[in-house]
């Protein structure tokens, strides 16, 4: 029996269909808390919370567009009148904008800049009344940032970046009001990085090559048991950081 550290506690995670976000949702709630399951394919939603159902932990589906306000407005309302609050919030959800600067599409930037930052910054203020007190909000970035030839990578980066900035200016003004804010930076076999793997293999060999333990990290044992401990009592001082998760690669500042 796993340790519930986190029972009683809610949590939201955007992106929990597949991928880190299913591998945060599910060890989030093999601690004990409550997840809410956010994201645009309910059949995906449905899977994880079937997974979360099988090993007894408790979860609801919510679809939703994390680009449109008004559906990020009624699952916060949805969360709070099913289960009482929220405690943790995990946004995970990104549009990827990937393409040299001459040629990544325009709208591409739009939707990877509304799913990205715009997202995780109107779900940190909806959720801010509920996290006062002893809240924790995860966000994720991306190493991308950290790339010495950003060629084809510079606005994927600039929107993780974005969301660099707005946590640790949301670490700085709500960490008097008992929330927390830090950022992780994964590597993780999702189906995002399955796809680049196998449709860009030269530079996904050399990228494993250069990360210290030689591996992708897995989605629930690598990242989701790391942002549980994040979440935790162990963890409450731990505020404001941006923390890679990637085997080593990228040295963070």
């Amino acid at each position: 029996m796993l340790d519930q550290f986190l029972k009683n506690k809610t949590a939201i995670v955007t992106g929990a269909g597949q991928g880190v976000g299913q591998g945060i949702a599910i060890s989030l709630a093999e601690r004990g808390a409550t997840v809410a399951l956010l994201g645009r394919s309910l059949d995906k939603l449905k899977a994880t919370l079937e997974i979360i159902k099988q090993a007894g932990g408790k979860s609801l589906a919510i679809r939703v567009d994390v680009k449109n306000p008004q559906d990020l407005v009624a699952a916060v309302e949805r969360v709070v009148a099913e289960t009482g609050g929220i405690q943790i919030l995990v946004n995970n959800a990104q549009e990827v904008p990937l393409g040299t600067l001459l040629e990544v599409d325009e709208t591409k930037i739009e939707a990877g800049w509304q799913s990205g930052p715009m997202a995780s910054l109107r779900l940190m203020k909806l959720c801010y009344p509920h996290l006062i007190g002893d809240g924790v909000i995860i966000n994720l970035a991306s190493s991308a940032g950290m790339r010495w030839d950003m060629s084809g990578y510079g606005a994927y980066a600039a929107v993780k970046e974005a969301i660099r900035s707005i946590s640790r200016a949301a670490a700085c003004e709500w960490g008097p009001e008992g929330i927390r804010c830090n950022v992780i930076m994964p590597h993780a076999m999702s189906p995002g990085l399955k796809w680049w793997t196998e449709n860009r293999p030269d530079e996904a060999a050399e990228f494993i090559a250069s990360i210290p333990q030689r591996r992708i990290g897995e989605c629930k044992q690598d990242i989701g048991d790391f942002v549980s401990m994040l979440c935790s009592e162990q963890s409450r001082y731990v505020n404001g950081q941006t923390i890679a998760l990637d085997g080593g690669q990228a040295r963070v500042s």
